[in-house]
Order: structure tokens, then C-alpha cells, then sequence
């Protein structure tokens, strides 16, 4: 098992990144202070942890499904990559499709996080690439259905 080093911004603790069941695949991220999301803004919101990723992780900010169906709330650079060598604040850059501005509240689920493995890879240059049965179709070659 990999340990990740998680530290807590003073009197944050109660936000620590949980996963609602055992088998979720990701960690909840909570907002650390209140705000609002005015409609069609993007807003960085502070959750109160400084992650220590080993070299060859990285952790994926993702959105919350509810948040996207029920309030038209989502992630700008979905997903947002968080490196091994960055140590400050995770923060989420949220953004309001709503009409409505959103509150937002200390301790509210925001964003989900997902610790990744990275392969170690190697990019070599080439001039042809083998063929294949999709080819270069792409952006909805195949149809809609």
C-alpha cells in the first residue's frame, strides 16, 4: 500500500479527505470557507490540504456528479492535475452554469479527488505510426450512436 502525506491547514482537520464507502474510488475534497459562485464565474475554492505525492502519482480533482445534475456546478480544467513535487494549497476552480449564484459552505463536498499511478514512459519520435481500425477518425467518427 502507498502512504500519502496529507497536511492540514490549522483548525481545517474535520476536512480531511474521506471517502463516503469503502469502495469509492475517489476522496472527498471539502470547501474551508464559505463563499458565493456567481453565475457563469469561476472561483478557486480552498480546501485546507497540502498533499505529499510520492514521484510517480499524481492526484485528479475531479467534479461531483450531484453537484453537475442538481445546480449546474463544474470543475474548469476538469480534471485538474495536482503534481508530486507541488506542495501548496489543493484549491478547486469551480464554476457556476446556473443562472442563480451558488452558496457554497465550510465543510460542503465539493470536488472529488482520485490518487493516481503513473507508468513510467518513454516518448520516441517517429515519422509513421502502425495502422489501426479507427485510424485518424476522432470527435465523433463513429456516430452517435
Amino acid at each position: 500500500m502507498t502512504r500519502i502525506k496529507i497536511k492540514m491547514l490549522a483548525g481545517c482537520e474535520e476536512l480531511f479527505p474521506r471517502k463516503a464507502h469503502t469502495d469509492d474510488a475517489a476522496y472527498d475534497l471539502r470547501s474551508r470557507t464559505d463563499l458565493e459562485l456567481p453565475p457563469g464565474r469561476s472561483v478557486l475554492v480552498p480546501t485546507g490540504i497540502f498533499l505529499e505525492l510520492p514521484p510517480g502519482f499524481e492526484a485528479q480533482v475531479r467534479p461531483r456528479s450531484g453537484l453537475a445534475l442538481k445546480h449546474n456546478l463544474m470543475l474548469t480544467n476538469s480534471p485538474g492535475t495536482i503534481d508530486a513535487g507541488y506542495r501548496g494549497e489543493v484549491g478547486v476552480i469551480m464554476i457556476n452554469c446556473g443562472a442563480e449564484p451558488f452558496p457554497v459552505r465550510r465543510g460542503d463536498r465539493i470536488a472529488q479527488m482520485v490518487i493516481a499511478a503513473l507508468p513510467e514512459v518513454e516518448l520516441v519520435a517517429e515519422t509513421r505510426l502502425s495502422e489501426s481500425d479507427r485510424g485518424e477518425g476522432g470527435f465523433g467518427s463513429t456516430g452517435r450512436n
